[in-house]
């Protein structure tokens, strides 16, 4: 890849990045990297209370004061949660936001979570970083950005409580220590003022940061520190094998 100094985290909701990724984006962002954001929906059914439309706006506001704790571009590729699917309008937005990104290196969510919303963008951003170095992949936008130059390196989040759809146990590849990152994770989170609403109301829950923590502890199991964030890497034919996050961070442990 030539745009080596970008890196971009794309999930399916506002928030999402802050539960599975700050720690490390933080870090990326302390050792010179580019931080870039995107996500498939505005969090549009994300309250019990605001019609989707207010929410969405919300939700938007919220996650550029928090994409701003990492000097971050935000980008919001209009799909409604609940909705996201794998079918070509999803599938060229999604590759044009890779490309519009310039990245080198992108974190998606876990291909086997608890929620549809989290799988079905794991699948597009694995193919939108095979396809957006294709040059005859056309996406349609106005004006196109130009393609990749090859495929970047993709990688897998944890998913929430580290578990997939049927509640199985998910092994990861790695763990990143971001016990120094903690703090400033934590308030990226708390700028998501409304989910702690909504999942009060929705979840009969009101731990919004106190689940964080507590996953990211889980995480750090591996490597005998206070908090880490889990990822594994995706080696399928044509992408990078190498794991460039670990050698660029020098703060992970692997089993892989």
């Amino acid at each position: 890849m030539k745009d080596t100094g970008h890196v971009l985290a794309f999930m399916a909701h506002p928030d999402d990045m802050e539960f599975l990724c700050a720690g490390t984006l933080l870090q990326l962002r302390e050792v010179g990297y580019q931080i870039h954001i995107a996500t498939m929906t505005a969090g549009d059914c994300g309250s019990m209370d605001l019609p989707p439309e207010q929410i969405s706006q919300v939700r938007i506001s919220e996650a550029q004061t928090s994409a701003k704790m990492l000097n971050a571009t935000f980008r919001y590729i209009g799909e409604k949660d609940g909705l996201i699917c794998y079918q070509p309008t999803t599938i060229c937005k999604t590759v044009e936001a890779l490309r519009v990104s310039r990245a080198f290196l992108v974190i998606t969510h876990s291909p086997s979570d608890y929620m549809i919303d989290h799988e079905i963008t794991a699948q597009l951003v694995r193919n939108a970083a095979f396809c957006a170095g294709i040059p005859n992949f056309k996406t349609g936008a106005t004006p196109p950005a130009p393609h990749l130059e090859g495929v970047p390196y993709l990688y897998y989040a944890m998913p929430l409580e580290g578990k997939d759809s049927l509640g199985r146990q998910v092994e990861m590849g790695f763990q990143i220590d971001i016990s120094r990152q903690l703090e400033t994770k934590t308030a990226m989170l708390k700028c998501h003022a409304s989910q702690r609403d909504w999942l009060l109301k929705h979840h009969g829950v009101d731990e919004y940061v106190e689940q964080m923590k507590r996953w990211a502890a889980e995480a750090a199991r591996p490597l005998g520190v206070a908090y880490a964030e889990s990822f594994r890497q995706h080696r399928g034919h044509a992408y990078p094998q190498d794991n460039i996050l670990v050698e660029l961070l020098k703060s992970a442990k692997t089993n892989q």
